[in-house]
Parts: C-alpha cells; structure tokens; sequence
C-alpha cells in the first residue's frame, strides 16, 4: 500500500509540474474583431486538443495554437495578394 500511495503522489505531483510549466509557455495573443465576419469565436485543434478563442481581448494560449493562427493569417494574406493579382492581370 505504501508503494502505490507513492506513485500516486509522485503522478500527482508531475501533473501539477506540467500544468506549471505549460502556463509558463503561454503566448498572449489577440484576434481582430469586427463585429461582422469576425465577430465569433475562432475554434483551433492542435495534436486533438481543441480551443476556442474569443476574439477582441487578449487570451494566453499554447505557442503551437499561436502558430496555427499565424500560418493561417499569413495563407489568408497570400491568397487574397493572389486573388488581387489574377484581377489586375483580367482588367
């Protein structure tokens, strides 16, 4: 009994290390808001972990869900720079 009272501690005690340190890793971030199109939340998934985001106010989250957002603007930008491109080229 002594033994698994142990490990029992021992687990719990690395789980509240972990949930430490993961806070410490937080990255703050702030989605626009315009009260039309991007007026909702913004839902992300990362390894099945899922996250919903409030935009228009600043929220800490994990650095790989600022990293989805930041690849996701950034495709966001391409495209719409590719689309303005194939416009000009028609006219």
């Amino acid at each position: 009994m002594a033994v698994k009272k142990q490990t029992e501690e021992n687990q719990n005690a690395e789980a509240v290390e972990k949930e430490q340190k993961e806070q410490k890793e937080l990255v703050p971030i702030r989605l626009f808001s315009d009260g039309g199109r991007y007026k909702g939340d913004l839902f992300v998934s990362v390894n099945g972990v899922n996250y919903q985001i409030k935009r228009g106010v600043t929220v800490n989250v994990p650095p790989e869900v600022a990293e989805v957002i930041q690849h996701s603007q950034e495709q966001d930008d391409q495209s719409a720079a590719r689309m303005e491109e194939i416009i000009q080229r028609s006219e």
